[in-house]
């Protein structure tokens, strides 16, 4: 995945395209965004129990075992090549993969000695584009269990 999504197609539209249920609290229209980075929330669709829900999700993964979340400044992108390797990665990987819808994405060009350059990609017919990916659930280990602090977030 890249640095920067753009996002515009409604939360109600793609979880008629991609078979899910919309959380609770996801407004049907949405609000669109052409510029979406790390850190920020955007659009999954995991599945629990044989049911799709599509759901806002913080861009940055935590792994379960961290002591807290600033990890995820470092963690947004993970490459296929290592995956299934990487500690920060792997059990999500393995357990709790998701699908990303986007509308488009930027990537940079930074040839020497010239300006940087955004370059938008987007599918040729409008449709979404769809990115693998992983969620982890975290919980703050300075806060008692009866608060659920993990992903989802809303």
């Amino acid at each position: 995945m890249c640095g920067r999504i753009a996002l515009f197609t409604p939360p109600l539209r793609l979880s008629r395209l991609l078979d899910a249920a919309l959380a609770a609290g996801i407004e049907p229209e949405g609000h669109p965004s052409w510029n979406i980075g790390p850190l920020r929330r955007l659009f999954a669709v995991s599945e629990d129990d044989g049911q799709r829900t599509l759901d806002r999700y913080r861009w940055g993964l935590v792994p379960s075992w961290a002591k807290d979340p600033s990890i995820a400044n470092r963690l947004f992108n993970a490459r296929g090549e290592t995956v299934a390797e990487k500690p920060s990665f792997r059990s999500a990987f393995a357990k709790r993969p998701c699908i990303i819808p986007v509308d488009g994405f930027y990537e940079w060009d930074h040839r020497d000695g010239k300006q940087k350059q955004p370059h938008f990609f987007t599918r040729v017919d409008g449709e979404p584009l769809l990115f693998a990916g992983l969620y982890e659930r975290w919980y703050d280990p300075r806060r008692p269990r009866t608060r659920r602090h993990c992903r989802p977030a809303r």
